[in-house]
């Protein structure tokens, strides 16, 4: 066997200086991350806090079990993100990104959604949903959010609720104008799901709507 031994190079002093000082940033950030955890925190306690609603219970982060019990029934994906409609023998797959404060998406769906629903019934197509709250971004809002957790609670229910709910909450009798938050508000929500016959007096679905059930999936 060969062995090569290299001399040892000394750093220059600034170069020992730098790296004391960031050793002593590290040991004094993982100090009081033991003082506050009695160990390093765990990763799941880094992650994003959910802003909860008043009186809405904490949901433990990470792990399996927190994930089923956050996402809606009939999704698939990370954490339930991916929503799908849709006969599986659909060759195609239509991708529709909507906030539920949108005009102009619901001018789509008044427009043109009793046709994509026709085809989705004839199977030329799936439509693959993606929530959006980017107004509620712009103006800090929360109906979009909002609006997106109660759509969840109706997509747990089924398909056809999810799809039905949607429409309804972008109809001209219930879509408000995108500077007024009305979808902020979860009783104006379930009045708006009084309309759909799934939906209607659904205690589970009022219910998750109220405690806000499915606001970390969205």
């Amino acid at each position: 066997m060969h062995a090569t031994t290299r001399p040892t190079r000394r750093p220059p002093a600034n170069d020992c200086a730098r790296s004391a000082s960031a050793r002593r940033r590290r040991t004094g950030s993982a100090a009081r991350d033991r003082g506050r955890f009695g160990r390093r925190p765990p990763r799941d306690s880094r992650r994003r806090r959910v802003r909860r609603r008043p009186g809405q219970q904490a949901l433990p982060l990470g792990g399996r079990q927190d994930r089923d019990r956050r996402r809606p029934k009939n999704t698939t994906g990370t954490d339930g993100t991916t929503v799908v409609i849709g006969k599986s023998s659909a060759s195609k797959t239509l991708q529709v990104f909507e906030d539920s404060r949108c005009p102009v998406c619901a001018q789509f769906e008044q427009t043109v959604g009793s046709t994509v629903q026709n085809d989705i019934d004839a199977g030329k197509f799936k439509i693959q949903y993606f929530g959006a709250t980017f107004i509620d971004n712009s103006d800090n809002g929360t109906g979009s959010k909002n609006a997106l957790s109660a759509l969840g609670a109706a997509l747990n229910v089924s398909p056809d609720a999810f799809l039905q709910y949607k429409t309804a909450l972008y109809s001209t009798k219930y879509h408000p104008e995108e500077t007024n938050d009305k979808f902020a508000k979860d009783s104006y929500l379930l009045q708006v799901a009084d309309s759909v016959s799934a939906l209607k007096n659904n205690a589970t679905f009022q219910k998750d709507v109220k405690a806000g059930t499915f606001d970390a999936w969205r």
